[in-house]
């Protein structure tokens, strides 16, 4: 009988094969894509559909939740037609000091 791997199992063997920097490079790549997908799935969980966003136009929505980089006013803006507000912190990356957070922005 065969096993089937976790997914973390397959993706930590195929990052082991990889050298540092490209898996860096796609983790970043990763996290662009992810924001984008959240973007649209939080404005369609609040039942508001793209034409629905003042002071945005259908397209110019559809445009900014493809976006792989934005202005933070923009989407400060769009999240507030949203009904949502944002909150971004600074935190150090090493881990050990993980309760030195500082609120950057709280919009």
């Amino acid at each position: 009988m065969r096993t089937i791997k976790k997914k973390n199992d397959f993706i930590d063997e195929l990052a082991s094969t990889l050298p540092e920097k490209r898996i860096k490079k796609a983790y970043k790549e990763a996290e662009k894509e992810i924001l984008q997908i959240r973007l649209s799935e939080i404005r369609e969980k609040r039942g508001i559909r793209q034409e629905d966003i003042k002071s945005f136009s259908q397209s110019s929505v559809s445009k900014f939740e493809t976006r792989k980089d934005m202005k933070i006013s923009t989407l400060i803006e769009y999240l507030h037609n949203l009904g949502l507000g944002i909150e971004i912190k600074a935190f150090p990356l090493d881990k050990k000091k993980k309760n030195e957070e500082i609120i950057i922005l709280k919009a």
